[in-house]
């Protein structure tokens, strides 16, 4: 028998508010400590880093004294090489309340070029009311609202009856290749009832919301050949269809004049939810002056619920050694974006359909390595009207859901491997975050507010029955 949403007992707010802030100090140093620890689970960077940061954060789960085991583990990944550390924690609740696995990374992002960032990337510094350093918002402060609102949990709840689980991964920046293999090792102690993901965003930093879509994507990499050799470009020039040129006229055919796509046959889904102006839309994207955005959708139906393709990547001569030379080939990479319902087989199907149409003068087209990626949409379930509510409680202003126009594969694998699940995609970021860039930091009253809410969340969860 599933669960029902069951409003949340008014009688938390004032002594989980009272905590929460008692607590904030020391979440913040804490979170602190985890910003110095540089685990990058990219190859080129020392693995021992990774170690530590899933010891430190085992080390946190295990001061907790509410779990029946904290271990660190690893899987396999497609090549069979061992994936990063990864910590479980589980505690067995009673047999009539739900289960909640609550979902983070400690693993970060590579810091890039020193000299643009203000701060030092890996020591945590405030300024103002923002942390600055290397995974202070993706995601260790997705641990941290974890961390604190469980100890929210513990403090305020008369009984534990709420089965826990706290999965916190280290390769999500890499790619999570042993993701699968560790889910299907793992099943008995991963199931839930609920899969809390901190890993997402806000609307803004007074805005809390829900994610409850992603787009689907593929990728492609494609040779078009015209010639069997270089030529003169003087010689040959005119009636001659080099491969450059060739492949320009291809790519052309992607986007129509007004920049839709032009792709046959691709999904369109009609998003729920707030919209940017396209000024806000030219602030947040970066878009020099004058320069205008594509489509003729809204901003955030275009992100959201639109297909999108991007050249990623192309093979041709660079200028500065470059010669009067007609090239015979040139090789592309596109990104497509898909609708959160298009499979993405399908929409692989499609975009090499249209390649091979389009492609002008007869060019002969040999298709390379490709990628994919499912999309996902959210249910509509017990647990999200809890959150919202939670949510408006936490930010004293109503939550909205969002999509994101990027892809997070785990989540599907999560929603396939645990089809009764529901899932919340949660999260501290906001537009300022700045998460993978330069002068990454955390808005620290969001995250006193997402530790809050999703307490709340957790002591009415500790209340349900089935």
């Amino acid at each position: 028998m599933a669960f029902t949403f069951t409003p949340l007992n008014q009688s938390w707010i004032e002594p989980a508010s009272e905590f929460v802030n008692s607590q904030f100090p020391e979440a913040v140093a804490t979170l602190g400590k985890l910003v110095k620890i540089p685990g990058i689970a990219w190859e080129s960077f020392d693995s021992n880093s990774l170690d530590r940061s899933a010891a430190a954060v085992a080390a946190e789960l295990e001061a907790l004294q509410m779990f029946d085991t904290v271990e660190i583990r690893r899987s396999a990944k497609p090549d069979g090489e061992l994936g990063a550390p990864a910590i479980v924690a589980r505690r067995a609740g009673a047999s009539d309340a739900p289960h909640v696995l609550l979902y983070a990374h400690h693993d970060v992002q590579p810091p890039g070029a020193r000299e643009l960032w203000k701060t030092e990337p890996f020591e945590a510094t405030l300024i103002g009311d923002r942390l600055f350093g290397r995974g202070a918002s993706d995601d260790k402060s997705g641990i941290i609202t974890h961390l604190y609102s469980l100890k929210t949990l513990k403090k305020l709840a008369s009984s534990l009856r709420l089965g826990i689980t706290v999965f916190i991964e280290g390769e999500e920046e890499a790619g999570s290749e042993s993701f699968p293999n560790f889910l299907r090792e793992n099943q008995a102690d991963l199931a839930a009832d609920l899969i809390i993901v901190a890993d997402s965003g806000n609307w803004s930093e007074d805005v809390p919301a829900l994610t409850t879509s992603l787009r689907a994507m593929v990728s492609q990499t494609f040779t078009i050949r015209t010639l069997d050799h270089a030529v003169h470009s003087g010689m040959y020039g005119g009636p001659l269809p080099d491969a450059t040129g060739a492949m320009i006229k291809l790519l052309a055919t992607l986007t129509d004049e007004q920049g839709n796509v032009a792709i046959a046959g691709l999904d369109s889904i009609p998003v729920d939810g707030p919209d940017l102006s396209d000024a806000e839309f030219g602030v947040a994207a970066g878009l020099l002056p004058g320069v205008k955005r594509l489509g003729t959708k809204s901003a955030t139906q275009q992100i959201w619920g639109e297909p999108a393709v991007t050249v990623i990547g192309m093979d041709i001569p660079q200028v500065d050694v470059s010669s009067n030379t007609a090239q015979p080939e040139s090789r592309a990479r596109i990104s497509l974006r898909l609708a959160p319902s298009q499979d993405p087989d399908t929409g692989l199907e499609l975009l090499r359909q249209h390649i091979s149409a389009y492609a002008p003068e007869g060019a002969v087209v040999e298709f390379g390595r490709s990628e994919k990626g499912p999309g996902y949409l959210a249910k509509n379930g017990w647990a999200a009207p809890m959150a919202h509510e939670a949510f408006g409680i936490a930010w004293q202003n109503p939550s909205v859901n969002i999509g994101i126009g990027g892809s997070i594969p785990f989540i599907s694998e999560f929603a396939e491997q645990f089809p009764n699940a529901e899932i919340l995609v949660t999260g501290v970021e906001e537009p300022d975050s700045r998460a993978h860039s330069p002068n990454e930091s955390q808005h620290l009253p969001t995250l006193r507010r997402a530790i809050l809410a999703q307490a709340l969340m957790l002591l009415n969860g500790n209340e349900m029955t089935r």
